[in-house]
């Protein structure tokens, strides 16, 4: 695999491409700039094309002199047509200091993947999704992407421009506190998947942080793509009414991971596929800074979307993303099988949550949201909740539920709970409904779908009833449907829970 050594253009120089570690990277003949000798700035313009079969990540080392204030990088790439069916040109790009490319990250400056066409870092300032930090002197990479590439390849020209001069002061970050005011023990809603302009998004933190407050929630969870850049700007929209966990979508080549309430400024890396065998080292950095590990929208069919590393590592999975599509239909109904295999096996089971992943208008914060009973509003006990399952996922604010499970000399369980009762003993499972026009209630078991209610009325509020053993259901989970004729699926989600388990443990 190579380039065309030959010169593009003065001043365009094409680069050779070397092999470096593993087969999923390459790095092309380095970038050199002159000692500054009075200049103020300095440029230099490289090109080159990729071949179809190109690997994940390709590194154009940058030379970079002592006195450096700011390097600024802008690029393009070709989008030549394809027949179709096939994929096009998708050029992504990021930043890696002296401190160079391995994987962890110590390098790491930025990533806007395909969101920007140019970018800057100096010392007190840098364009969303890099960090600031001091320009020093030595081997610097600008890291391309190329996540699809036509028949044709993928011809990009790369322009780098070194500005001298003494550098700025680098700003102290402050991070949003880990607790807000709270009610005690009690249910609380949250949005934990959520883009701003630090990567794709189109918002910026306070924009979300309005939204967020406007549809109800309690807590967020920042999760821009491939970069912690943002985590010092969320500081000044949190309040005792709005906690606001620090995370990442680590956005692989085989699927994407919400890590969730990570330590402030904590950096996972992404790049890594499955059969590299190294998604559980980032796994346990996700948990070594006090992070949840949360698959994200598992069947979604976008490139580079679907899960394939499998589950062992999860501490929940993301059930529902964004408007209820058939993806998530696919992904509930894998879930519940993974609940029927983990009763049947006597093995823990995995808790379900959603998020919206809101990216820009039109898109819904808030819609849906996860609901967890926690024992107040802080960073640890909300991820307990999730961990433990104790909690159900609500298209909106308007929609509240109680769920439980009473039985035997009046015991009760609730969501996430386990009610111990012996195998023929009856029970009483009981789902309260506000605001959910129209919908039918159906509970689930490992034995399937076992009750379906009649339409809850048009004021949206109503109570179901239904009587089972634990020797007939070993766990019993609520769902919450609209009329088959509302969204793009028949009787798309207004709300589900997760499972109360049955029998004795």
């Amino acid at each position: 695999m190579g380039e065309d050594a030959q010169d593009q253009a003065p001043g365009i120089g094409r680069r050779a491409l070397f092999v470096t570690g593993a087969a999923a990277a390459l790095t092309l003949g380095g970038v050199s700039f002159a000692a500054a000798d009075g200049q103020q700035q300095e440029t230099r313009t490289v090109g080159g094309t990729l071949p179809p079969g190109s690997p994940d990540f390709v590194y154009v080392p940058v030379e970079v002199p002592a006195g450096v204030r700011e390097i600024k990088v802008s690029y393009t790439y070709d989008r030549p047509s394809v027949p179709a069916g096939t994929q096009g040109n998708a050029l992504d790009i990021g930043l890696f200091d002296e401190h160079g490319t391995e994987l962890g990250g110590r390098g790491f400056r930025g990533w806007s993947g395909g969101a920007r066409t140019e970018f800057f870092v100096r010392a007190d300032d840098a364009t969303p999704g890099y960090v600031p930090g001091p320009v020093r002197q030595g081997t610097w990479y600008v890291a391309l992407g190329p996540y699809t590439v036509a028949p044709q390849g993928l011809t990009y020209e790369l322009t780098i421009t070194l500005t001298y001069g003494e550098a700025g002061e680098t700003p102290r970050p402050v991070y949003p506190p880990s607790r807000a005011k709270g009610r005690g023990r009690a249910w609380y809603r949250g949005d934990c998947h959520l883009h701003s302009w630090y990567s794709d998004g189109r918002r910026t933190p306070a924009e979300i942080a309005a939204l967020a407050r406007a549809a109800g929630l309690d807590f967020i969870n920042s999760s821009d793509h491939n970069t912690h850049s943002a985590h010092p700007h969320w500081a000044d929209q949190a309040g005792d009414d709005l906690l606001i966990m620090l995370g990442e979508e680590v956005t692989t080549r085989n699927g994407h991971v919400v890590a969730l309430g990570t330590d402030p400024g904590t950096f996972v890396d992404w790049r890594y596929r499955a059969r590299d065998n190294r998604w559980a080292r980032f796994a346990r950095d996700i948990r070594h800074a006090g992070g949840l590990v949360v698959p994200a929208h598992p069947h979604a069919t976008c490139v580079g979307c679907g899960w394939k590393f499998g589950f062992g590592e999860a501490d929940a999975v993301e059930v529902w993303n964004g408007p209820y599509t058939p993806d998530d239909e696919v992904t509930l109904a894998d879930w519940d099988n993974r609940l029927v295999a983990s009763v049947r096996q006597r093995r823990a089971w995995l808790p379900a949550m959603g998020n919206s992943d809101a990216h820009r208008d039109p898109d819904t914060v808030g819609s849906p949201q996860t609901v967890v009973l926690a024992d107040d509003l802080t960073r640890e006990a909300i991820q307990e909740g999730i961990r433990a399952g104790r909690s159900y996922v609500a298209e909106s604010k308007n929609v509240t539920l109680a769920f439980t499970v009473t039985g035997g000399r009046g015991q009760q369980a609730g969501i996430g709970e386990r009610l111990e009762v012996d195998a023929d003993t009856p029970v009483t499972v009981r789902l309260e409904v506000s605001g959910a026009p129209r919908c039918s209630v159906r509970f689930v078991t490992d034995q399937g779908v076992l009750f379906t209610s009649d339409p809850l009325p048009v004021a949206g509020t109503g109570t179901v009833e239904w009587r089972t053993t634990s020797a007939y259901a070993a766990y019993v989970r609520a769902e919450l449907r609209h009329e088959t004729a509302a969204g793009p699926v028949p009787g798309a989600l207004a709300a589900f829970t997760n499972p109360i388990f049955l029998g004795v443990s």
